[in-house]
């Protein structure tokens, strides 16, 4: 009777207090989580924006001519910035807006970015308006702004994706009837006009730039060790495992006349030993050799994640 008891007694601890269980749904989770973490950055340089609104205000024009196509640029590039899934790069040629002059521009530079912005502030406006009543007037002011964008895949020197993107700013003042004083100009409406403008075509951006694998390449072999492009800044962690393609073949679409390179060949894997380098751009990874083999020619090969 007693041994009958007991058990009884330990069932009723299971059913109330159930051990807990790691399902394989959730296991898979923490995995996909971890993997997350360890988002390699993309590389991405911008040009200055381009001013299409044909206007001849003070405030729109600087030094260089262009005030308002640099507060576009220097708006995007500290947005993307701030997502940590990008390395910006500034370039030379800074005033420079027409897209085969940059591209060429980067490849004398032997400057390797994944993607190129090239922009324009295709609109801009502003307006006041009032209104009076007995023993107060309201003044509106209003500034709004469009711009347009273009991604251009630097490897192929394609545009991959453009959007338009507009933001609306609004200033309310309000006074006394009788009152000499007035709301002055707001300078600041412009710069709130064109940021969201920007903010509402980030995120597509974001999605579109980091939808293709990150790639990386084999830059030489040291002492049994391969020293591939890129490390801790970039997201490249110590023991990461790193998948190697070989290149696939290049053949012209009669119908375009474009080159395409076919899929490559999975044909190995490289394990992260260590990072060595001052910065994010000139930083380097020495691996190691898991699986598969690599010849000398290695040219022929890339680095990704997947």
């Amino acid at each position: 009777m007693c041994i009958y008891f007991r058990h009884f007694f330990l069932l009723l601890i299971l059913i109330f207090n159930p051990p807990q269980l790691i399902s394989a749904q959730e296991l898979a989770s923490n995995t996909s989580e971890q993997a997350s973490k360890a988002f390699l950055k993309r590389k991405v340089a911008i040009a200055r924006f381009s001013n299409e609104t044909q206007s001849g205000v003070t405030f729109l024009v600087d030094d260089s001519g262009d005030r308002m196509g640099k507060q576009a640029t220097d708006i995007l590039s500290s947005k993307l910035a701030a997502t940590g899934k990008f390395m910006m790069f500034e370039r030379s040629d800074k005033d420079e807006i027409d897209a085969e002059k940059i591209l060429a521009g980067l490849k004398s530079d032997g400057v390797a970015v994944d993607y190129l912005i090239i922009g324009s502030v295709s609109e801009f406006g502003r307006s006041v308006d009032s209104e009076s009543q007995i023993f107060k007037r309201t003044k509106n002011q209003r500034a709004y702004a469009k711009v347009n964008v273009r991604l251009v895949d630097v490897s192929t020197g394609r545009i991959i994706y453009s959007e338009e993107g507009a933001g609306e700013s609004i200033s309310t003042a309000e006074s006394k009837v009788l009152s000499k004083t007035n709301a002055g100009y707001d300078q600041s409406l412009t710069d709130k006009a064109i940021a969201g403008a920007i903010e509402s075509l980030v995120s597509n951006l974001v999605e579109n730039m980091t939808n293709k694998p990150w790639k990386s390449y084999i830059l030489s072999k040291e002492d049994g060790s391969y020293v591939i492009a890129g490390g801790e800044k970039q997201g490249i962690e110590i023991d990461t495992n790193l998948v190697v393609y070989k290149k696939g073949k290049t053949i012209k679409n009669p119908q375009t006349g474009a080159m395409l390179e076919l899929p490559g060949k999975k044909i190995g894997l490289l394990r992260i030993d260590y990072s060595f380098g001052e910065d994010a751009f000139s930083e380097i990874s020495f691996a190691t050799l898991v699986d598969g083999e690599i010849s000398d020619n290695y040219e022929q090969y890339y680095i990704s994640d997947k």
